[in-house]
């Protein structure tokens, strides 16, 4: 029942790929590193309103979270280092990468993270926050 079909909702996410050093302008690794996700993949699934009583207990007490996407087990590999865009849509290029204005910048940044996930038997709830991502 908590994954039927006119339930579901349109979301995109981008799973973590690597991890890449950042070079400085001679050529130097400065000892930060980028985070690497792949291309935004469409995806179906309940995404909840708003917080509430049930769901915290579901995750813990002390974990901070704004919503829940509830999925079919399986359904799509999400994980704690993805990233998701729920309430915006992402801007895609033809291959699919994200698109980018004249300075380089994302039009469209993810407006969620994932905080923590619940797998049970037939469903994964995933707890996720809200986020702003600037330049």
């Amino acid at each position: 029942m908590k994954c039927m079909k006119r339930n579901k909702t349109k979301f995109f996410y981008a799973s973590y790929e690597k991890k890449k050093a950042i070079i400085d302008e001679y050529g130097n690794e400065t000892g930060e590193q980028e985070i690497l996700h792949n291309n935004p993949v469409e995806g179906y699934a309940n995404v909840s309103a708003a917080q509430g009583e049930m769901q915290t207990r579901q995750f813990g007490e002390n974990e901070s979270y704004d919503k829940v996407i509830v999925i079919d087990e399986n359904s799509y590999p999400i994980d704690e280092y993805s990233i998701l865009w729920i309430d915006t849509m992402p801007k895609l290029n033809e291959d699919g990468s994200l698109a980018t204005n004249a300075k380089g910048e994302i039009i469209t940044p993810h407006d969620y993270i994932v905080k923590k996930i619940a797998r049970s038997m037939n469903f994964v709830s995933i707890a996720i926050s809200k986020v702003t991502i600037s330049g």
